[in-house]
């Protein structure tokens, strides 16, 4: 029987293609600093709901454009 592929051998399989360009790149970090800006402004019961800690979420939107997981770049 056969093993499914892991997550990185798929992403390596992907044509060149589907990948995003260096603005498309630009343009999704610059979306996760305006999310990480928008869990700072979130209350502390929505916070609470989501498993997070007023600390951890101003810990998060401190975090620069450029720290984002390598993943969401392709």
């Amino acid at each position: 029987m056969d093993r499914p592929l892991s997550f990185p051998a798929l992403v390596r399989l992907r044509p060149a293609a589907l990948r995003l360009p260096p603005w498309g790149r630009l343009l999704r970090r610059l979306d996760c600093g305006r999310s990480r800006r928008h869990l700072a402004d979130l209350d502390d019961h929505i916070l609470r709901d989501i498993g997070l800690t007023r600390d951890q979420a101003l810990q998060e939107a401190e975090r620069p454009i450029w720290d984002v997981p390598a993943h969401w770049l392709r």
